[in-house]
């Protein structure tokens, strides 16, 4: 919770540790479980902190054009499903967003495919089948590592 507490911090926080009633993540109207968020998302935000800091305020899903790469495996190793989309449709996002903060993205992790509930209109994304099986089953590597334990010291007794 500390991290998530933290989560853009400078932003969320002015210089004597009130409240920025003018950042978006203070105003009530927005909320949920996903972050739609401009492009190159997390460049400069490698350490894992950042993730943990995302996981930690309560975000499952971020959506942006672009990820740093560092930054997007630390969300997925943190449980927290990174969303490649276009510019064009994050622009529409956005666009939603403004007109209703209320509006809905929906995220269909099997099928990989987001929703912007507001338009209906919706597109497919990328993600590793490793990492997608891991996310959707709970398991970290170690837990995946673990759940294979039987096949893993039957392939040693062969090698």
């Amino acid at each position: 919770k500390f991290f998530g507490d933290n989560l853009f911090r400078d932003w969320r926080y002015n210089a004597d540790g009130s409240l920025n009633k003018d950042f978006v993540l203070n105003n009530p109207t927005y909320g949920g479980q996903v972050l739609v968020a401009g492009k190159n998302f997390g460049s400069g935000s490698s350490r894992e902190h950042a993730a943990w800091a995302i996981a930690g305020y309560g975000f499952r899903v971020v959506v942006s054009s672009f990820f740093a790469d560092i930054h997007k495996n630390n969300e997925l190793n943190n449980f927290v499903l990174p969303v490649v989309v276009t510019e064009g449709f994050l622009q529409e996002l956005f666009d939603s967003i403004e007109a209703d903060p209320k509006m809905e993205v929906e995220v269909n992790l099997p099928e990989q495919i987001i929703i912007n509930k507001a338009t209906g209109k919706s597109e497919h994304f990328e993600i590793n089948a490793y990492k997608k099986h891991c996310l959707m089953n709970g398991l970290d590597d170690i837990d995946f590592l673990l759940s294979n334990k039987d096949k893993i010291e039957e392939w040693e007794k062969k090698a």
